[in-house]
């Protein structure tokens, strides 16, 4: 609860302050230019980067595989996306490291290591996907038939 009072009363406050400081070291058309600048930036690498990660989640459900580290940094991109946008220094900061690949792979897979899998029959999984399954060693029994008749159930 705490952080969210700092995140919507105090942010905003230390976001004008840094505006107004800097407006007046360098101007306020300046400064408001130079806030223009940083959201057509980050918007033209979002579209980037967004659009790679999406060719790589399509990728990975063509050939049978879960997309998690790509869901987890369509998040972190559209969350980067929205701070971008967002009028101020420090949003843009933590909007462009949302942008940088590394940092954006750090942050997806804490957010994968708390994703919970579920399959269909009610079974649950945490962590990477296929942590828990054949790739880890364990072995999945089964079985499977034809449908010789033809007939659809």
């Amino acid at each position: 609860m705490r952080f969210l009072f700092l995140l919507f009363i105090v942010m905003p406050i230390v976001e004008m302050w840094l505006l107004i400081a800097v407006g007046a070291e360098i101007g306020a058309l300046y400064t408001i230019g130079l806030v223009l600048l940083t959201a057509v930036i980050g918007a033209r690498l979002l579209r980037e980067q967004g659009l790679a990660t999406l060719w790589r989640g399509r990728r990975k459900l063509e050939e049978g595989q879960l997309p998690a580290q790509e869901i987890a940094e369509g998040i972190i991109l559209a969350v980067s996306g929205a701070l971008l946008l967002t009028p101020g220094f420090i949003t843009d900061v933590i909007g462009f490291a949302g942008l940088f690949p590394p940092a954006r792979a750090l942050v997806s897979q804490q957010i994968i290591s708390k994703m919970v899998l579920t399959d269909v029959h009610g079974n649950q999984y945490r962590g990477r996907p296929g942590a828990n399954t054949a790739e880890s060693g364990d072995i999945i029994e089964g079985e499977s038939w034809d449908n010789d008749k033809g007939i659809d159930r």
